[in-house]
C-alpha cells in the first residue's frame, strides 16, 4: 500500500513538473504574442504573408454578406486576405478605416503613430477610450482591431515617419493610407510610396468638409504632380486650429476604406485621378477631374530630381506634427509672459486687454474684462471694430496721468494670431487709432490655464 502511494506521488511530482514547464510555455507564448502588440520604435522586416488556399467555414460565416456582392466574391476575400496595409495615422481618419480593414479581412494592417491618447481625441478618434487616455495611439488602436478580429495581423509602431525609415517601413506593404494631418508627412508618405512603386489612399478632414484622393495609381498622378511646392506655413490650418466635426474624418476614413478594399480586390479604384470632396454642412459629394500625371514631376516625372528621401520639414518649412505650431513673429521687447500679466492685473495697473480670437472661441472662454475684435475684423479693418477700438482706448487715456502711451495687450489661445494682431495695430495709421504701446501675451490663454489658472478651461 505504501509503494502504492510512494508511486502515485512520484506520478503526482512528474505532472507537476510537466504542468510548470507548461505553464513557462505558455508565459513565453504570451510574452511573445504580447511583443506582437506592443509598440514597434523600430522598423523590422515582415514576414511575407501566405494567401489563403481556401475560405474556412468561420471565414465564410464571418464575410458572408460581402462574399454575396458579385463585385467582391470568394475571389476578391481571398485577395483581401493576402493584402498588407499601412495606415499613417491613427487618428480620426485612421481609426474608422483600421476599424473596417479589420472587419473586411485585411491580411495585414500597419498601424503608425507617434502620439498618445489625449481626451479631445475621443470625439472623432473612436478605437481609443477614456481608459487609453496616456497610451500610445498605435498600441491603443491596435488593440481595439485585434477585439474586433483577431484573425486580422496587426502591427502597431509608436514611432515618427521620416526619412530614415519611411522606405524601408513602405516597402514592406502593398497599400499605404495617408492618414496624417500635416503637409511634411504628406510629402514624405507621397514620394515614399513613388520610389516604392505603391498606391497611396489619402484624405483630409476640416471642420466640416473632407477630401480624398488616390496617387500613383495606375499611372495616375502623384502628390507632387498637383502640389510642386508647399503652401506656407501660416496659411495651413489643422484640427487643433480651425476645429473639426467628429463624424467629417469619420465619413472620410470609411471611404479611405472603401477604396482600400477596392483596390485589395481587385476592383480598382476609381479615385486615381479625381478628388472627391464631401461637404457636411449641405451633405453633398462633389468630384474634381484632376490633371494628368506631370512629365515633369520631381519625383514621378520623365527625370526626377527627387531620387531620394529629403528634408520634408526643412523643404515645407514646417513641423512633421499635427500639433498647434508656435510663431515666432515678435521680438522679445514686443511679449510679455502669462506671469508678467498676472502681476500687471494683480498691481490694477491700467491697460486694455484685446482678445483676438473668433467670437466662437470666446463663448468656450475668456478672462474678464478682455475686449473681443477677432483678428481677421482687425485686418480687413472693420469700422465698427475701429471704432469701438479707438474708444476704449480713448477711455484708458483719461484713466491715466500726463502723456503715456495707453498700454495695450492682446492674447489669443496659443499666442499665434496674437503676434498678427500686435503686428496689424503697429502699422495702422494715427487716424486709426491713438498712439499705443502694443504686446502680446506669450502662449495665449493655454497658457494662462497652465502656469497661472488650472482652473480655467483648455480646449
Amino acid at each position: 500500500m505504501s509503494q502504492e502511494v510512494c508511486c502515485l506521488k512520484a506520478q503526482l511530482k512528474e505532472q507537476e513538473r510537466e504542468i510548470s514547464a507548461l505553464k513557462n510555455k505558455l508565459a513565453q507564448l504570451e510574452k511573445s504574442h504580447t511583443s506582437a502588440l506592443e509598440l514597434h520604435d523600430e522598423v523590422r522586416p515582415l514576414i511575407p504573408l501566405k494567401a489563403k488556399p481556401a475560405l474556412s467555414n468561420e471565414d465564410i460565416m464571418r464575410y458572408s454578406r460581402q462574399l454575396l456582392l458579385p463585385d467582391l466574391s470568394v475571389q476578391g476575400q481571398l485577395n483581401l486576405s493576402k493584402t498588407s496595409v499601412l495606415i499613417v495615422g491613427c487618428g480620426g481618419l485612421g481609426c474608422p478605416l483600421a476599424q473596417y480593414l479589420a472587419a473586411a479581412g485585411i491580411g495585414r494592417l500597419g498601424l503608425l503613430d507617434y502620439d498618445e491618447v489625449e481626451l479631445s481625441n475621443l470625439h472623432r478618434q473612436v478605437l481609443h477610450g477614456e481608459e487609453n487616455q496616456g497610451q500610445a495611439k498605435a498600441l491603443s488602436a491596435a488593440n481595439a482591431v485585434r477585439r474586433l478580429n483577431s484573425t486580422v495581423e496587426c502591427i502597431p509602431y509608436h514611432l515618427q515617419l521620416s526619412s530614415e525609415n519611411a522606405l524601408q517601413l513602405i516597402q514592406q506593404y502593398d497599400i499605404v493610407a495617408d492618414c496624417s494631418d500635416n503637409v511634411p508627412t504628406r510629402y514624405l508618405v507621397n514620394d515614399a510610396c513613388v520610389l516604392s512603386s505603391k498606391p497611396l489612399v489619402s484624405a483630409s478632414a476640416l471642420r466640416m468638409e473632407g477630401q480624398l484622393t488616390v496617387y500613383n495609381y495606375r499611372g495616375g498622378p502623384c502628390y507632387r504632380c498637383l502640389y510642386p511646392v508647399p503652401p506656407p506655413p501660416e496659411t495651413v490650418t489643422n484640427c487643433s486650429d480651425g476645429g473639426v466635426l467628429g463624424v467629417v474624418p469619420g465619413i472620410m476614413g470609411c471611404f479611405q476604406a472603401l477604396e482600400v478594399i477596392k483596390i485589395a480586390s481587385g476592383q480598382g479604384s476609381s479615385c486615381g485621378q479625381q478628388l472627391v470632396m464631401f461637404d457636411a454642412q449641405d451633405a453633398r459629394f462633389r468630384s474634381i477631374k484632376l490633371r494628368p500625371k506631370q512629365t515633369g514631376c520631381a519625383v514621378c516625372g520623365e527625370n526626377p530630381s527627387v531620387t531620394k528621401l529629403v528634408d520634408y520639414e526643412s523643404f515645407c518649412g514646417s513641423a512633421a506634427t499635427d500639433k498647434c505650431r508656435k510663431l515666432n513673429l515678435l521680438s522679445r521687447d514686443q511679449r510679455i509672459t502669462v506671469q508678467d500679466y498676472q502681476s500687471i492685473m494683480d498691481k490694477a495697473e491700467p491697460h486694455l486687454l484685446l482678445d483676438v480670437r473668433p467670437l466662437v472661441e470666446v463663448d468656450i472662454c475668456h478672462l474678464p474684462f478682455s475686449l473681443n475684435i477677432p483678428l481677421s475684423s482687425l485686418e480687413e479693418r472693420k469700422s465698427e471694430h475701429i471704432q469701438l477700438f479707438q474708444e476704449r482706448i480713448s477711455q484708458l487715456k483719461q484713466q491715466m496721468a500726463g502723456d503715456c502711451r495707453p498700454p495695450v495687450y492682446v492674447i489669443c489661445k496659443l499666442g499665434n494670431d496674437s503676434q498678427k494682431a500686435v503686428q496689424v495695430l503697429e502699422k495702422m495709421s494715427g487716424s486709426e487709432v491713438d498712439s499705443i504701446t502694443v504686446k502680446d501675451i506669450c502662449g495665449g490663454l493655454m497658457a494662462w490655464a497652465k502656469r497661472i489658472d488650472p482652473t480655467f478651461p483648455q480646449y
